[in-house]
C-alpha cells in the first residue's frame, strides 16, 4: 500500500477526464490531498485571489490555502495557463508555489513563454506517470527548501529586531542638568549598528563623553561594538583620563580572538573629559573624525586629527588635548557616515561643507533643527550605506 503523502497538490485542467487521470496517478502514489479546478479563475479562488488574480482587501494569512504544488494545464478558455501562472508570480504569499506546466503542444516558444512567466517544469500530453511523479517530487523537494529557508529567515529577522531593540537600549538616555545638556542624532543603516555613543557623569564637575565606530556593518560589526560598549562603561566608570580610558579600550580590543587571523577589528573614537568647573575640554581622537567646538560666538574650533585606531597595535601612541569652554559653547561629536550628507568625495571639502552646515546651528538651536538640516539634504535619498550618528553637548 503506498504511503500517504501530505502535500497539497492543485491540478487545473478544462478536461475532466485529465483530471481524473493525474488524481487517480497521484492517489496510487501516495498523494491524498488532491485539489481540483477547471478554469484559472477557479484556481484563483482555491488560491484565496479574486478573479483578476490580486489579492483580496482582506488577504488570508500565510496557512491559508496553503497549497504545495500546482499542476496547471496551459490551454485552457478563459484565462489560459501562461497568463494564471504570471498572476500567481505577482503575489509575495503565493510566487514561492511550483508549477508544473501540462501541455499537448510541443511549441518551445509556448514552453519559454511558461517558463518564462513562472513556471519551474512541464509535462507532456499524454501523461507519462514515472515522469510525471518524477518532476513532482524534484518540484516539492524544491518548495520544502524554500520553505525552511523563509522560515529562517523569519526567524532571523525577529532575532534580527531583538537585537536592534537591546542595542538600541543600551545607549544612554539624553542629559538635561543645569549646566549641561547632552543629546545624540542616531540613524543606523541597517537593523544592528556599529556605530556607538555613551557618556557618563563622573562627578559633580565632570562628564565623559564617547563616540565609536567598529570596522565594517551588519552582525560582526555590532557584535563586537556591543563587546566595546561594555568595556567602554566600565572604563568611563572607573578610569578619570581620557588617554586612561583609550589606553583600556585597546588593550580590551586586543582580547577579541578569531579563528581566522586575517580577521582583525579596530576601532576609531573619541573620548573627552567635559569639566565644568575648570573651564576646560580634554580629548583623545583615536583615529576618528575630528569634533566641533561651536563657540557662543558663532566661530567653530575643530578638534585635533588624526590618532591610532583602537584594536590594532599593543603599544599604541595616544596624544590628549585640550581646549578650553565656556557657557554657550556646543560640542559637536560625530561618526563618518555624517560625512555622507555633505555631498563632496574629498576630506577637506567635506570637513569644509560640513563647517559651513554646522556653524549656524550653535546652542541656541533645537537639536531637531540642526537633523532636519543634516538629513532633508537631496541626496540623503540615495541608499544609505553607512551607520550615522551625531553627539551634541550643550553647555548652559
Amino acid at each position: 500500500m503506498p504511503r500517504k503523502l501530505k502535500m497539497r497538490i492543485a491540478v487545473v485542467d478544462d478536461n475532466p477526464m485529465n483530471i481524473t487521470v493525474v488524481r487517480e496517478i497521484l492517489k496510487r502514489a501516495g498523494y491524498t490531498n488532491v485539489l481540483q479546478a477547471a478554469s484559472g479563475s477557479e484556481l484563483f479562488s482555491l488560491l484565496g485571489l479574486n478573479r483578476q488574480g490580486s489579492e483580496p482587501e482582506e488577504a488570508p494569512g500565510d496557512d491559508d490555502h496553503d497549497i504545495d504544488l500546482i499542476l496547471l494545464d496551459m490551454m485552457m478558455p478563459g484565462v489560459d495557463g501562461i497568463t494564471a501562472c504570471a498572476m500567481i508570480q505577482e503575489s509575495p504569499r503565493l510566487r514561492d508555489i511550483p508549477i508544473i506546466m501540462v501541455t499537448a503542444i510541443g511549441d518551445s516558444k509556448k514552453l519559454a513563454e511558461a517558463l518564462d512567466a513562472g513556471a519551474i517544469d512541464y509535462v507532456t500530453k499524454p501523461i507519462n506517470r514515472i515522469e510525471l511523479l518524477a518532476r513532482i517530487r524534484v518540484a516539492l523537494r524544491l518548495k520544502e527548501q524554500k520553505d525552511w529557508h523563509k522560515e529562517r529567515d523569519r526567524r532571523m529577522r525577529e532575532e534580527l529586531q531583538l537585537a536592534r531593540e537591546v542595542q538600541l537600549a543600551a545607549l544612554p538616555q539624553p542629559v538635561d542638568d543645569e549646566r549641561i545638556a547632552i543629546d545624540a542624532i542616531f540613524r543606523p543603516s541597517e537593523e544592528l549598528s556599529g556605530d556607538l555613543y555613551a557618556w557618563h557623569r563622573i562627578d559633580d564637575n565632570r562628564y565623559g563623553v564617547a563616540v565609536i565606530d567598529a570596522m565594517g556593518h551588519g552582525i560582526s560589526s555590532s557584535l563586537a561594538c556591543m563587546f566595546i560598549a561594555s568595556v567602554l562603561k566600565e572604563a568611563m566608570t572607573k578610569q578619570s583620563g581620557a588617554k586612561r580610558v583609550i589606553k583600556e579600550l585597546n588593550r580590551r580590543s586586543l582580547q577579541l580572538q578569531f579563528a581566522d587571523q586575517l580577521i582583525q577589528y579596530y576601532f576609531t573614537g573619541l573620548y573627552m573629559v567635559v569639566d565644568l568647573g575648570a573651564g576646560t575640554l580634554e580629548y583623545v581622537n583615536a583615529g576618528h573624525p575630528p569634533g566641533m567646538l561651536i563657540r557662543s560666538d558663532g566661530s567653530i574650533e575643530r578638534f585635533a586629527q588624526g590618532g591610532v585606531a583602537i584594536g590594532m597595535f599593543s603599544e599604541m601612541p595616544i596624544e590628549k588635548h585640550t581646549l578650553a569652554i565656556g557657557p554657550g559653547d556646543r560640542i559637536v561629536l560625530l561618526t563618518d557616515g555624517i560625512y555622507d550628507l555633505v555631498g563632496s568625495d574629498y576630506a577637506e571639502d567635506r570637513e569644509a561643507s560640513l563647517t559651513e552646515l554646522l556653524q549656524p546651528y550653535g546652542i541656541h538651536a533645537p537639536l531637531q533643527a540642526l537633523e532636519e538640516a543634516l538629513f532633508s539634504r537631496a541626496h540623503t535619498e540615495e541608499l544609505q550605506s553607512d551607520d550615522r550618528c551625531l553627539v551634541v553637548v550643550d553647555l548652559k
